[in-house]
């Protein structure tokens, strides 16, 4: 057990990848949140999360830095890629899958993105992730760009944001009709249906940097910034409007997830946030003296 002494000292820590290549190297007092190291490995590679070992121990980050690093100097960052990656992907109903040799092939009803011969030039190769919504699909390259296709107001088409879609991105994520991409300067361009969080000129100026986590539900996005606070854009009733939490939202948040219509996110002390439409969760007043600490992680149902 860590001593007091430890909790107030320094410690200079590194982060290395899992081939030995120095991510980033800081100090920090025994007594932050390990979630401080997530934030800064972040910083290196927006829009992707990561898993921290301290040896062969996955490092959770709500622990205190001198209680589980007592005396170690370097953790192994290893990457987490999108679930979705080389795999078949189903829309509603139309199913696209990215082959081996990184072409992408879609099939189904055109009116949800199954016909993608418009842009069948440029999905021969190089595609690394495929989203799909409700209507349409989109399909990030090894070089950054992104490649739509499917109903034009509703994610098929991206030409409003085309200059700054044409490199740097990292992840794409997607809703019912809309999509929203993190880029590798920590930016995050979104396009689709204005309802669905399409448009995100409200908060434009909070997305310009530092996102490390995009997720979205049904109607809206929520993004998770280095420094632990939350932007919200989309269904005001789904979760668009973080407003009645807002105040709690400014720092500390590690991890959000989402259900259909509502958000619930998780912060380094151990607490949990709730908004969004109150049906699926978005209040969770019921239970609030139960979720102000303790919590490691939340569950959703769609």
């Amino acid at each position: 057990m860590a001593s007091s002494d430890d909790h107030g000292r320094s410690l200079v820590i590194t982060l290395v990848g899992v081939t030995g290549t120095e991510i980033t190297r800081g100090t920090w007092r025994g007594l932050c949140k390990a979630h401080v190291l997530f934030q800064a490995a972040y910083k290196s590679k927006p829009g992707f999360l990561c898993k921290l070992l301290p040896g062969s121990v996955k490092l959770s980050p709500y622990s205190d830095l001198a209680s589980v690093l007592p005396n170690l100097t370097h953790l192994t960052v290893v990457w987490m890629t999108a679930d979705s990656q080389n795999t078949r992907l189903v829309c509603k109903k139309a199913s696209a899958a990215i082959k081996s040799d990184g072409s992408v092939i879609t099939w189904g009803d055109p009116d949800s993105g199954g016909d993608s011969s418009l842009v069948e030039d440029q999905l021969q190769d190089g595609v690394v992730q495929v989203v799909g919504n409700y209507f349409a699909f989109a399909a990030v390259k090894s070089d950054g760009s992104v490649i739509t296709c499917g109903v034009i107001g509703c994610g098929g088409d991206c030409s409003l944001v085309e200059d700054r879609h044409q490199e740097g991105v990292v992840q794409v994520v997607g809703n019912t009709a809309a999509f929203a991409a993190v880029k590798s300067d920590g930016s995050v361009i979104t396009w689709g249906h204005t309802g669905s969080g399409g448009n995100s000129s409200r908060v434009e100026d909070g997305l310009q940097e530092g996102v490390v986590q995009v997720v979205g539900n049904a109607e809206a996005f929520a993004a998770v910034k280095s420094d632990g606070s939350v932007i919200t854009w989309g269904g005001s009733g789904s979760g668009g409007d973080s407003s009645r939490v807002e105040d709690r939202l400014q720092e500390g948040v590690v991890l959000g997830v989402c259900n259909h219509l509502a958000f619930p996110a998780v912060k380094s002390d151990g607490s949990a946030i709730t908004w969004g439409d109150s049906e699926f969760g978005g209040d969770s007043s019921d239970v609030e003296d139960r979720l102000q600490e303790g919590v490691c992680n939340t569950t959703c149902k769609h």
